[in-house]
């Protein structure tokens, strides 16, 4: 990741509407949420919603895939990795372990997904 795209998705969370977006497809896991679902849970109307959701799709920190006649949207964990990494890249000045703090409090504490054998 160049320093950019960094800028890119930096401005693209430093409005309050898509931070709140940003945060609710985070959350939202693998499922993600129409726009209509997004609007309703923010209560935003659909056009600035709309205008919000294609702002975060070009800084890389959401994707969309089609639904039928809707589209579903999703937290881009890897354009969110990316930040993270661009973000930690020269962390502590080659001593990792004081980085370790930050790496346990952003580290996803869900458990893990079932497998067959779960079943």
């Amino acid at each position: 990741m160049d320093k950019t795209y960094a800028l890119d998705a930096f401005a693209a969370l430093s409005q309050t509407t898509r931070l709140d977006v940003f945060r609710l497809l985070i959350k939202a896991g693998e499922q993600g949420m129409s726009a209509g679902e997004i609007g309703d849970v923010l209560n935003v109307r659909q056009n600035t919603m709309s205008a919000n959701l294609s702002i975060l799709a070009r800084s890389g920190l959401v994707r969309n895939e089609r639904e039928g006649r809707s589209i579903r949207y999703f937290a881009h964990m890897d354009g969110v990795r990316g930040l993270l990494a661009f973000l930690m890249e020269d962390c502590c000045g080659g001593r990792p372990e004081l980085c370790q703090p930050v790496i346990n409090e952003i580290a996803c504490a869900c458990p893990p997904p079932l497998t067959d054998q779960d079943h």
